[in-house]
């Protein structure tokens, strides 16, 4: 952290951090929303505080923050198993808000709640233990596996998340929620292509280092723009969020009151 850094880092930094509290506070205001699925808000205010936690986090490693102070390292604030899930439940709670979760849906949330355990356990490890632990190869919660993790269930569940979209679209016969559904479509396909972007720095990355020994984190821009691409989905989840807040309350509505205003 006492390393000299040009402007563009803190620029980086500041970017990110606002990011991640922006993102905290409108998944906190989701929780009070008293328009649409109270399951759906739910859902999508976990997905803010998710996304803005885990940008906290990465901003924290990028500034050395851990390797400085060790005692705070594995700190539970890194959600990666958790987004995709998230995302999945949020649109098809808005979509059906009559959807009641059922035991069957427990496993979908296996992995986010044993990476989360994993990090609670490992955080009150002492601090010598932590110094010497970092990201291993075969680790499902914080490695090359988990990675792999992320980026097959984040591609998976958009997938049945935006399947669910279409099934609805194509029975839906009123006006708003034709416009609830272009809401959602939105949604997933823009935060689609931005994981595929972030997807690209990713295989590079980890390509460049075990097949050409190349390091590309050691080249600043990339890894500036690496972060960028995460930050990028956070920032797009951010900007829906404030469009349902604001101009959207209209048209996400409770299915009773939707057919009042009808």
């Amino acid at each position: 952290m006492s390393q000299p850094h040009s402007i563009y880092f803190y620029l980086l930094m500041a970017i990110m951090l606002l990011a991640a509290l922006v993102s905290l506070s409108l998944g906190s205001l989701f929780f009070l929303k008293s328009t649409g699925s109270k399951r759906g808000n739910a859902f999508f205010g976990f997905l803010e505080i998710a996304f803005g936690l885990t940008l906290l986090h990465n901003t924290l490693t990028i500034w050395g923050f851990f390797e400085a102070y060790p005692e705070w390292k594995f700190l539970p604030i890194y959600f990666t198993l958790t987004l995709p899930v998230l995302i999945f439940f949020y649109v098809k709670c808005t979509l059906y808000p009559h959807y009641r979760l059922k035991w069957s849906d427990l496993k979908h949330f296996l992995l986010p709640v044993s990476q989360m355990v994993y990090f609670v356990l490992y955080f009150f490890q002492p601090v010598l233990v932590k110094a010497n632990l970092g990201r291993s190869f075969f680790n499902p919660f914080f490695g090359a596996f988990e990675q792999t993790l992320y980026i097959v269930g984040f591609l998976g569940y958009l997938y049945f998340a935006y399947r669910y979209i279409r099934v609805r679209a194509s029975k839906a016969t009123n006006k708003i929620a034709l416009k609830q559904i272009w809401y959602l479509n939105k949604f997933v396909k823009i935060l689609l292509y931005l994981f595929l972007i972030h997807l690209g720095f990713i295989v590079i990355d980890y390509a460049g280092y075990q097949v050409f020994n190349i390091n590309f984190q050691a080249s600043k821009p990339f890894a500036g723009m690496g972060a960028m691409s995460f930050t990028a989905m956070v920032i797009w989840v951010n900007i829906y969020g404030f469009q349902v807040l604001i101009w959207g309350r209209r048209v996400f509505l409770p299915v009773g009151k939707r057919s009042k205003r009808a």
